[in-house]
């Protein structure tokens, strides 16, 4: 396997079925990027773009994705960071930390949907103000 330090990035409406080595797919459309494990192991990864997952940051000829991408479900299990489309090498982390991870993720999701929610309440308030 033949870790990669630069990934190139190409905008789609869908994700092809084959993936490239070395390209992060992104599609807007759909919210999210997809690409293969740049440690070489070809897994498929895919990063939902939201606020409670990655963000993708577009600085015209190079992106970054953040948070890093942990592949804890792999049998790589690799984690790196991808910065204006260089491939930035983390170190492997503890079954502790890999769970404190998952935690702090999922208390994340939490509150996003929680935030959803209440905007979507206000919302309706609004509408009915209105009409």
């Amino acid at each position: 396997m033949t870790r990669l330090y630069s990934i190139s990035h190409q905008y789609v409406e869908y994700i092809p079925e084959h993936l490239l080595p070395g390209v992060l797919y992104i599609s807007k459309r759909f919210r999210t990027a997809s690409h293969l494990c740049c440690c070489g192991c070809g897994m498929k990864v895919v990063t939902p773009l939201n606020p409670a997952k990655w963000s993708l940051t577009d600085y015209g000829p190079n992106v970054s994705l953040s948070p890093s991408i942990g592949n804890w479900n792999h049998p790589c299990r690799s984690h790196y960071f991808i910065i204006r489309n260089h491939v930035r090498w983390a170190g492997k982390m503890s079954q502790r930390q890999v769970a404190a991870v998952r935690q702090r993720d999922h208390i994340d999701v939490e509150r996003h949907a929680k935030g959803k929610n209440v905007v979507a309440h206000l919302s309706e308030i609004f509408k009915r103000w209105f009409k």
